[in-house]
């Protein structure tokens, strides 16, 4: 059960509505984060446009899911590991292998992918202040200042929806049920 009001897109705030119309009709359906992020509509335009931002970034969406997948299991969020899980295996095609290996924070085998994995961990880590090892490592891994500031982009949308879906903690959909993941870490405390 939801800790924050989950909006539909009657009972939303007015500014809200045709952002979730519009999400609804581009997913299919209206994921409960959204729904948790309209009781604040500059909040769910927010999230909005900077996942249209970082969409348009140079780094590949396969890349960018490495992000997104590294920087909610990090923040154990369930909720984003299972929408971007989806998001991986069936627009970014990454394997399974790949995937579980992002979910569990495990070594990919993919070096490329594996050094945007890492990196992503050095900037949550260090909250920016990667050392230059760190930022040498993921440039040796043939990406650039550009690559590395869209990394931090990427965490930034992250922590977003990241931190919004544990505040509000809503329910998983139904269409996001077979990427369900549960934070090894927080269930073991």
């Amino acid at each position: 059960m939801s800790r924050l009001e989950l909006r539909t897109i009657e009972n939303a705030p007015e500014e809200a509505k045709p952002l979730l119309t519009k999400a609804e009709a581009s997913n299919g359906f209206l994921p409960n984060l959204l729904r948790v992020l309209a009781n604040a509509p500059t909040a769910l335009e927010a999230y909005l446009t900077l996942g249209g931002i970082n969409g348009r970034a140079s780094l590949s969406l396969a890349e960018r899911e490495v992000v997104q997948i590294t920087a909610a299991a990090i923040h154990g969020c369930g909720f984003c590991v299972a929408g971007h899980t989806a998001v991986a295996t069936k627009k970014a095609g990454l394997d399974a292998g790949t995937v579980e290996a992002l979910r569990s924070r495990n070594t990919i085998e993919n070096a490329k992918l594996d050094a945007v994995a890492r990196f992503t961990e050095a900037v949550i880590a260090g909250r920016g202040a990667v050392v230059d090892a760190e930022l040498k490592t993921f440039k040796s891994a043939g990406y650039d200042d550009q690559a590395a500031l869209e990394v931090v982009l990427g965490v930034s949308l992250a922590t977003l929806c990241n931190f919004a879906n544990n505040l509000g903690q809503p329910p998983l959909n139904e269409q996001l049920q077979q990427f369900a993941w549960t934070n090894r870490a927080q269930a073991a405390e």
